[in-house]
């Protein structure tokens, strides 16, 4: 019973942490730096009996990280096996940070509950200081006036690379990968850095994968181009020399446009239509003549005597009726008559 109920005290947190009393907070908030290990200090400046420590990422309403004197540490997903509670001290509410991303950069909200003078809080403000600091009020640059290091052209539905590699002098320690679509501000969608741990890669890319190597060149593969991945693409370079910048213009044509590869295409398509119908009307005729040739054959079959032909089949009848005729007239013809001499014989007989 008692294992049950540690399991479900963090949610017991999370239902009356919005209830609790307005805390002493510090009046300005502290700022960190973004990098491997960093601490959040939250040392509550009175003595008293600690009852309870939560952080919240402003501006999350759930604790990433919640310590209990009786139960415990608890800590949300995104954050587990990330963030330690130091306890230097009974009252301190201190964390650490490990294998962080630009994703960490914000403000941090920290409540100490103690007995009986109250909660005390601190904000804690991240914030990638490695980055160099970007002018607001100045207008973000045409693209007639950036100056591209590398031009790449690509058709609509290919594969990309998009490489940025580190050619000058000087230790890099982080390159941050950059995309300007035309008409709008740059937005980072990759991070190679290195820490103690190793090499840490960040990638906030919707459109494709961002890869680092060893010597943090990075790199980011598009899989079917279409022509919103067209625009500019920055690698800025932080090496103990200086900040350093690579430029990179990708041209992707509208589909409208014309593509040797889409006209071959289309080519391939009629030279393969074509074939496929002549083969369909060469298949029909052969079809029709073997069934002609069957047809004949079990005509023959159905009479025997048609198989010889017949040389007197075709012969007119009339030559036939004209023998006979011949043959007719030749043969005597009889007749009954009367014997017209004898009765003159009897007339003169009686004269």
């Amino acid at each position: 019973m008692e294992a049950v109920q540690k399991d479900h005290w963090y949610f017991v947190v999370l239902i009356f942490l919005p209830f609790l009393k307005v805390a002493v907070q510090q009046k300005d908030a502290v700022t960190v730096r973004l990098e491997e290990g960093m601490v959040f200090d939250c040392l509550c400046p009175w003595n008293g009996n600690l009852s309870m420590v939560s952080w919240t990422k402003i501006p999350d309403k759930e604790p990433i990280a919640v310590f209990h004197p009786e139960y415990g540490v608890a800590f949300s997903h995104h954050y587990r096996e990330r963030i330690e509670f130091l306890r230097t001290t009974q009252m301190d509410g201190s964390i650490s940070m490990r294998n962080v991303t630009h994703q960490d950069i914000g403000l941090y909200h920290c409540s100490v509950q103690t007995f009986p003078q109250g909660p005390w809080t601190r904000d804690i403000q991240v914030e990638d200081l490695d980055t160099p600091p970007e002018e607001d009020d100045s207008p973000e640059p045409t693209p007639e006036a950036i100056e591209t290091d590398t031009e790449l052209v690509a058709e609509p539905s290919d594969n990309l690379t998009i490489s940025c590699n580190h050619e000058h002098n000087g230790t890099v320690y982080q390159v941050i990968l950059e995309k300007m679509p035309r008409g709008q501000p740059w937005s980072i969608i990759g991070v190679c850095k290195k820490v103690e741990g190793g090499l840490v890669g960040e990638d906030y890319s919707d459109r494709g994968r961002v890869s680092c190597a060893d010597s943090l060149d990075v790199s980011l593969h598009l899989t079917g181009v279409v022509p919103e991945d067209g625009g500019f693409y920055r690698c800025t370079f932080s090496t103990d020399a200086g900040v350093q910048t690579t430029t990179v213009l990708l041209t992707v044509p509208p589909p409208g446009g014309f593509s040797l590869s889409l006209y071959m295409m289309y080519i391939y398509i009629g030279a393969g239509a074509a074939v496929l119908v002549l083969f369909c009307v060469i298949l029909t005729l052969a079809l029709r003549h073997r069934k002609r040739n069957k047809r004949e054959e079990y005509r023959v079959k159905l009479h025997p005597s048609q198989s010889q032909p017949n040389f007197y089949e075709n012969v007119h009848v009339c030559p036939r009726n004209a023998k006979k005729s011949r043959q007719k007239r030749n043969d005597p013809v009889y007749a009954n008559l009367q014997a017209v001499r004898s009765h003159k014989t009897k007339s003169q007989r009686h004269k």
